[in-house]
């Protein structure tokens, strides 16, 4: 089968990521199409707030100062296809928790195009991203602010309950495995994303294979209560978690 070529997009991306800037001229080149057409690429990332424009091309878009920034670029090409990915399991009508992860933010700029979901969110910058750049229903979740994450953490979990069923929680991890389950490195954070996977149908983990080797103390779900993962192809330990339950999405990653 013949792979299908990598789209113009995400090549500007990728080449974004490996130089701190680069002209509209540079990228046309490389990417071997006219400075015309590399403008209106640039312009349409620019609308989805992956990259920042500049005078007479572009760079990356760091999302603000903190570690949120630092993690948005980490393996971003992975995290991107993931999100595609779980976009595509997103039902016109449906109700889905995204927490203050990287790639739940990806997977938010996904769905800015789109008018017909419910996000319920403890993360300030992907309400704050959608309620910009999407006619979507947000709802975010109050509580105390916790910085390193700029989310908020602490609030009542049956408050969640209160609202209804919601449909999928789309949960980042700062480490896993079939024996131990999801993990995070904070008490807070872990709080938080057990409360919105209870208040969800189902539990979608979404991580690059890199957290296969992550640690995290805390445990925010046993690999029984995880209905699916969505992660790249490198991931090293899709059967054991299979064998516990679990519908596992190995997406391949862009230009690898």
């Amino acid at each position: 089968m013949t792979t299908p070529p990598e789209p113009r997009s995400e090549r500007i991306l990728r080449l974004l990521e490996n130089e701190e800037q680069l002209s509209v001229r540079d990228l046309a080149d490389r990417v071997g199409v006219s400075e015309v057409t590399v403008r209106k690429d640039l312009d349409a990332l620019s609308r989805r707030s992956l990259i920042e424009r500049v005078r007479g091309g572009a760079r990356l878009r760091a999302a603000g100062e903190g570690p949120l920034a630092l993690r948005l670029g980490h393996h971003a090409a992975a995290k991107r296809a993931i999100a595609k990915r779980a976009a595509e399991l997103v039902d016109p009508g449906s109700v889905i928790a995204l927490d203050s992860s990287s790639t739940a933010y990806y997977l938010a700029l996904e769905l800015a195009d789109r008018a017909d979901a419910t996000i319920v969110t403890n993360s300030l910058r992907v309400a704050s991203q959608l309620g910009e750049q999407s006619d979507l229903d947000v709802v975010l979740l109050g509580g105390s602010l916790r910085r390193t994450s700029f989310s908020t953490v602490g609030f009542p979990p049956e408050l969640l309950h209160g609202y209804g069923r919601i449909d999928s929680a789309f949960l980042g991890v700062s480490g896993l495995s079939a024996d131990a389950g999801l993990r995070e490195r904070s008490f807070a954070e872990a709080e938080t994303k057990r409360a919105l996977a209870g208040a969800a149908a189902r539990t979608v983990a979404l991580f690059d294979s890199s957290k296969a080797a992550g640690f995290g103390q805390h445990q925010v779900l046993p690999a029984s209560e995880v209905h699916r993962l969505i992660t790249d192809d490198a991931f090293p330990d899709a059967d054991a978690w299979r064998r516990a339950g679990a519908i596992v999405d190995s997406v391949p990653i862009p230009g690898s």
